[in-house]
């Protein structure tokens, strides 16, 4: 593993790692996700993510995807609070194609006036399909009982907002924010870095000064309550804590302790409320967190008469946390290292921790993983598991 960075004269990041397995990952993601969009706004980012698939002047939307599909790879993209990513994976030597595409779909997207609205409607499914889903749906509303309005709402946004977006609202949003300046480009695979900064110069274009869009303030909150839904027969609960943001000290001892919490079987949570009592089939910690940003979540489903009971166990082995020995710490060290180098196998995975870490504040940091890993203390955990402020959701029947 070799990794080289380099800033553009255009402003453009260019992150390389260079791998002898050949198969490349090229990603292309811009320093704005749904978290910088406003009540008015909400669900834009996801939206335009959708709408930069749908054609350019130099391709239409089949074309997009039989360039890449045909020579044996994948195309696809995803939408973060801080970050909208596109990436193509494919066989090392069609490098050219992944770069000509993903730049092409970035930065000259047409947004045809047909599509926006047609796409609107998929996305209306999209959000009736995770609200349907019992899991999806509680996940995502504990994570409005953290953080006021907007972040706190579902990043794909409400039906009737993003039905009134308009091309020429999408269109202007893109061309003001997807700009070489507010993006980062990371290339994961066998191929040269010299080749990757020319191509990336070539198809990047000229720097141009635009409005910088600001992130909207982020207001923490601590809200309990539930929803009733007939139909359900199952009770599903969250608890929610804010946690470390990335690119803060305290991140990778928040690593750790969900790790130990609710990461698996091995974890106390799976230990104490499945095996021991038999309260649920599933139940684990999430660690959700940016550079503005940070929270984990504890997620369980279990018989509606259980609810109070389960989320008393779980808050009381979250407060157990302060008590664990120097022997269970230096275990699950070993664990969350592990877990990032099963994970960094893939090249896809790589390019997006890459661009995490470069948007947190310097890409370079993910090598340091095990070192700052390593430097955790059982009084950093102590500090977490003192936490006594949390927020709370159950969805049942």
């Amino acid at each position: 593993m070799k990794f080289q960075k380099k800033v553009l004269d255009n402003g453009l990041t260019v992150l390389f790692e260079k791998r002898d397995v050949d198969v490349t990952t090229v990603m292309l993601g811009v320093k704005y996700g749904s978290g910088y969009d406003s009540v008015e706004e909400k669900g834009m980012a996801h939206f335009i993510e959708h709408l930069c698939f749908k054609g350019t002047e130099k391709r239409n939307v089949k074309e997009v995807v039989d360039e890449v599909e045909k020579i044996g790879g994948e195309l696809n993209a995803f939408t973060h609070e801080e970050t909208t990513a596109y990436y193509v994976k494919l066989p090392s030597k069609h490098f050219g194609v992944a770069m000509d595409v993903i730049f092409d779909i970035f930065f000259n997207p047409i947004f045809p006036e047909e599509d926006v609205a047609r796409e609107a409607s998929v996305i209306c499914e999209e959000i009736k399909m995770i609200k349907d889903n019992p899991m999806r749906h509680t996940l995502e509303e504990i994570k409005g009982n953290l953080y006021e309005e907007p972040f706190g709402y579902f990043g794909g946004g409400r039906a009737e907002v993003v039905r009134a977006m308009t091309r020429e609202q999408l269109k202007g949003k893109h061309d003001k924010i997807y700009i070489p300046k507010n993006s980062v480009l990371c290339v994961v695979g066998n191929n040269n870095f010299e080749e990757v900064v020319s191509l990336a110069e070539k198809l990047s274009g000229e720097n141009e000064s635009r409005v910088k869009v600001e992130l909207p303030e982020i207001v923490l909150k601590n809200v309990k309550n539930e929803e009733k839904r007939a139909g359900l027969e199952q009770a599903n609960v969250t608890l929610g804590f804010h946690f470390p943001k990335a690119g803060n000290e305290g991140n990778y001892a928040a690593e750790i302790f969900s790790a130990i919490l609710g990461h698996g079987m091995s974890s106390k949570l799976f230990s104490e409320v499945r095996e021991k009592r038999g309260l649920v089939y599933g139940v684990k910690t999430d660690l959700d967190n940016g550079k503005n940003y940070g929270y984990m979540v504890i997620w369980a489903g279990t018989d509606p008469a259980k609810v109070e009971e389960v989320k008393k166990i779980c808050l009381e082995e979250f407060g157990k946390m302060g008590n664990i020995s120097q022997k269970e710490l230096e275990e699950a060290k070993v664990q969350v290292v592990g877990n990032r180098k099963v994970e960094s196998e893939g090249s896809s995975e790589t390019a997006v921790n890459l661009i995490m870490e470069e948007i947190a504040g310097d890409a370079e940091e993910y090598y340091d993983y095990e070192k700052k890993i390593n430097e955790v203390t059982l009084e950093d955990i102590k500090g977490l598991a003192s936490k006594t402020e949390f927020a709370s959701f159950s969805l049942g029947p």
